[in-house]
């Protein structure tokens, strides 16, 4: 199979290259899916699992990406839940090759059914995003109806969809980004936007709710914007100092399959839009990784079609 590997942590994404792999294994509880499309981190070329196993020994040559939308082809043994020829999306463990190929080993708990009516790219582009905007907004900060959120990066993969999920549970939500991000997210329902480059936190008051994407400098500013009994929560890095009367929180994504399906019956509902920024095919993922201009939403690598449909 095709797939796209990295051998080297010390050369970055200058290191990523295509080549022939042999069909994984399923193993036990495992599926093995055909991708259609699959997404990507652009920083877990630095992640720690991309280069070793849960066991800490070298794992490479290793298959990056951690988002994938497909058909299951096999199930491995004890395997339950799924059927062969059935569509799916979801995340592969950290620790495992990835889905960058066009067949990917996924314990099948980590996947959802995908309706026929979503398109493999749109779904592909639902699951870290997602789960981590959900996870973020209703299980670390219990955000409800009338609160108010504040989400950095809001034009970008996890940042739409927390704006769109905030705003459907009646929060007011303020969306941060660049100047050309503003009208993108206005359209997606924040009430207001705050400009990074010219306009200052410190003007927005005091929110019920913070979540970071960003981490730095934004991280650090955004802990006295928490009033009283507030949440900041954060995907970017463990922070230094906790709101005063508040908490901040640091997590990182899980995999679940309820919340996906739910995910996935809101895009059916016309109620969630995955902004997908542009599709890419396998042979261009070097220069997906490694691409400095940012647009909105995300990436995705399509597998099967090869076509790009990059914006430039």
């Amino acid at each position: 199979m095709r797939a796209i590997i990295v051998r080297d942590r010390e050369t970055g994404t200058a290191g990523l290259e295509t080549t022939e792999l042999p069909y994984p294994h399923a193993a036990e509880n495992d599926v093995i899916v055909a991708v259609h499309a699959a997404g990507f981190t652009p920083g877990e070329l630095a992640w720690p699992a991309t280069w070793t196993d849960r066991a800490g020994r070298d794992r490479t040559p290793s298959i990056p990406g951690h988002e994938l939308s497909g058909v299951v082809v096999e199930l491995g043994f004890g395997t339950t839940g799924l059927t062969v020829g059935q569509r799916v999306f979801g995340l592969t463990d950290w620790a495992r090759n990835g889905s960058l190929a066009e067949y990917c080993a996924v314990e099948a708990r980590n996947l959802a059914p995908l309706p026929a009516d979503i398109d493999h790219t749109v779904a592909a582009a639902l699951p870290i995003s997602g789960l981590t905007a959900w996870q973020a907004l209703f299980d670390h900060a219990r955000l409800t109806t009338g609160q108010t959120v504040l989400i950095h990066g809001a034009a970008g993969g996890v940042g739409s969809v927390a704006v769109q999920l905030a705003q459907r549970a009646g929060a007011q939500v303020i969306g941060t980004g660049r100047a050309a991000d503003r009208d993108v997210v206005l359209g997606l329902g924040a009430h207001a936007f705050l400009d990074l480059d010219t306009e200052t936190l410190d003007d927005l008051g005091q929110v019920d709710v913070v979540l970071d994407v960003i981490g730095g400098d934004v991280l650090e500013r955004s802990t006295a914007l928490v009033r009283p009994g507030g949440t900041l929560v954060t995907i970017a890095e463990p922070p230094t100092v906790q709101p005063a009367d508040g908490r901040a929180v640091f997590f990182v994504v899980e995999p679940d399959r309820a919340r996906l399906t739910d995910l996935a019956q809101l895009v059916r509902d016309g109620h969630l839009r995955p902004l997908v920024g542009s599709v890419r095919p396998l042979a261009e993922t070097r220069e997906a990784f490694s691409r400095r201009t940012r647009m909105p939403g995300k990436t995705i690598i399509d597998i099967v079609g090869g076509t790009s449909t990059d914006p430039r």
